[in-house]
């Protein structure tokens, strides 16, 4: 009952503190999973991440349904998604109360200006760290020079060219360079 109350509160503070999106919540959500409490390895959230991010829904959600679920199996996965579901729902909900009111109010105006800039700076040292702890292979190197080349390349030009299509398109690339050293390995076996 204690790992399912850690695992709530936690997953609570994550919903409740995280602003703008998916990419703001990787830092956080490493800082929590990996530093603090140690629940997975370094290796083991970047491949969460990729997972969560390739998968139907907001990241938040997808990697506290993983980590519920490695902890505690099917109880945890739900007690997780719901506790990180919970202060965003609250939160809209009574936004969606005084909406008129809320949007015409200077102050909040501001408030939002200033969590864009706070939003940029942790997408950039999620993105940051993860390239750090990214294994260095020629392949890798590779793929995410030629995505940053084709994402620069599309804002500059105005093509609208969605993310999903670099995550399908790399995943695709992964698997044909899994599958080809397979076959070498198969191949120098066979000698």
């Amino acid at each position: 009952m204690k790992k399912y109350f850690s695992l709530f509160v936690t997953m609570l503070k994550i919903g409740l503190f995280t602003f703008g999106g998916g990419y703001a919540m990787i830092a956080l959500l490493e800082n929590e999973f990996v530093s603090k409490r140690k629940w997975i390895e370094q290796n083991e959230f970047l491949d969460m991440v990729a997972i969560a991010e390739s998968t139907p829904g907001p990241i938040a959600i997808n990697a506290a349904t993983y980590i519920g679920f490695k902890m505690l199996g099917f109880w945890g996965s739900l007690t997780a998604t719901i506790a990180v579901c919970i202060p965003s729902f609250i939160i809209i909900y009574l936004i969606s109360l005084f909406f008129d009111m809320f949007l015409a109010l200077m102050i909040v105006a501001h408030a939002f200006k200033g969590i864009q800039v706070c939003v940029i700076y942790l997408i950039l040292s999620a993105g940051t760290k993860m390239l750090k702890e990214m294994k260095k292979t020629a392949f890798n190197i590779t793929i995410i020079s030629l995505v940053v080349l084709c994402m620069i390349i599309t804002s500059v030009i105005a093509v609208n060219f969605s993310t999903i299509y670099y995550i399908l398109i790399s995943g695709f690339a992964g698997v044909i360079a899994y599958s080809i050293s397979v076959f070498k390995r198969k191949k120098e076996a066979s000698r």
